[in-house]
């Protein structure tokens, strides 16, 4: 996959795109922020030392102090589970149902509605100085990190440096590294708190490090830029700038959930075409929650999955592509935000999957395979590798052919 301008400055999401995901954020485990991992460990590694000595002579010629590289290689090394994270990727297919009931569930939703509530002066400010509304700011905070729950704990030079070493996307990683260096120069942070993804995204709402040089506030107003602290302010401000200097136009919806007419040509389906919302209503498309849609400027109508629903996406859609260009994201980040300010579920169905079953009794399947003793991973209806897992060890305890699958006769069983 090339690499564009604007992928090398969005968030984790987009970077792991790059590396074969994509373009989508991270679901492994079930999430959509990152998960959590056993903390990586650096190894003894001459080829790498060997790089870092010639690295700094690059970086200070490139006005890196010396002071910033003696402390931010204090104690970096070469970490090697970020190089198997780095080479064992999967791509990920996951559909618009599976991937709205992990960034729209029910335990999202609720912790970024207290989140909102918590936080909403700051986030009035936040509004009133870059005009992006509270909710799309909450919404990408809860997408990234779980409203700061998943930040990611791994050392960002040690992770940085060792990716530019692998030299699979060398040039890029060694840009990240270098400004990653020139935020710990401006005294941001220090290098024991500059820590993020396994590929260097940090913070809140998981800037990568050149991102963060272009976007990032000190909207505290205490000389630095933290958007790992635990008070959330810098980042989301920081989101927000991001968001409006992208062009975000305040008060205009991202989308709305539509109903097209049963002679909807598939031809004017996707973001290459546009037209007013009158001209859609006169071909038939509705607001799904009934009546025409407002005119919000040019739109387009995108259906991800079908059955599946609609949208009616405007501007404002495009502009958190910026953020991250998957549509997958930029609809999951819509929705959750019209959810934590209390809009209803997506009205349409998505139908049976191929196994015939609902995004219901996948639930319930995962709910009856917990109840047996075979932990599911949760019940989101979302059938990862652990649900896999449990019905396999069901599978066996119990005689049946091993494979791994869902089935009807599986959820009566243990109905």
């Amino acid at each position: 996959m090339s690499i564009t301008r604007r992928q090398m400055s969005v968030s984790l999401a987009a970077l792991a795109g790059l590396a074969g995901c994509g373009g989508l954020p991270d679901l492994r485990s079930g999430g959509v922020a990152p998960a959590a991992e056993p903390a990586m460990r650096a190894v003894p590694n001459t080829g790498y030392e060997a790089w870092v000595a010639s690295f700094r002579g690059r970086a200070a010629g490139a006005g890196i102090p010396q002071s910033t590289l003696a402390a931010a290689f204090r104690d970096a090394g070469y970490l090697p589970d970020v190089i198997e994270r780095d080479r064992n990727q999967t791509e990920f297919t996951r559909t618009l149902e599976d991937y709205l009931a992990i960034a729209a569930s029910d335990e999202r939703v609720t912790t970024g509605r207290a989140k909102f509530a918590r936080h909403a002066d700051t986030l009035a400010r936040i509004e009133s100085t870059y005009g992006v509304e509270p909710r799309i700011v909450t919404a990408i905070w809860g997408l990234e990190s779980r409203y700061g729950q998943r930040m990611g704990d791994v050392p960002v030079v040690s992770a940085l440096s060792t990716l530019a070493y692998d030299g699979r996307r060398g040039a890029f990683f060694e840009k990240q590294l270098l400004a990653a260096l020139r935020i710990l120069a401006n005294g941001d942070i220090t290098p024991a708190r500059m820590t993020g993804s396994w590929a260097g995204a940090m913070g809140h709402t998981q800037f990568i490090p050149t991102s963060y040089q272009a976007y990032a506030v000190d909207f505290t107003g205490d000389g630095r830029r933290d958007i790992w602290s635990e008070d959330p302010s810098d980042a989301l401000a920081s989101t927000a700038a991001y968001l409006s200097r992208s062009g975000w136009q305040r008060g205009q919806p991202w989308g709305v959930e539509v109903t097209l007419p049963g002679d909807f040509p598939a031809g004017m389906l996707g973001r290459g075409t546009t037209r007013s919302a009158s001209d859609w209503a006169a071909m038939g498309v509705r607001a799904a929650g009934g009546g025409t849609v407002g005119d919000h400027g040019p739109a387009s109508i995108i259906r991800p999955q079908t059955p599946g629903p609609a949208f009616m996406v405007f501007r404002n859609f495009t502009v958190i592509t910026r953020y991250n260009n998957a549509e997958k994201y930029v609809i999951g980040v819509g929705h959750l935000s019209d959810r934590i300010a209390g809009g209803a579920p997506v009205r349409a169905s998505f139908g049976p999957d191929a196994y015939g079953l609902t995004l219901e009794d996948r639930m319930a399947l995962q709910r009856g395979l917990t109840r047996a003793g075979f932990d599911a991973g949760g019940a989101d209806g979302v059938l990862g590798s652990k649900t896999e897992a449990a019905i396999r060890a069901y599978q066996r305890a119990n005689g049946l052919a091993e494979t791994g699958e869902p089935s009807r006769g599986l959820l009566q069983r243990l109905a």
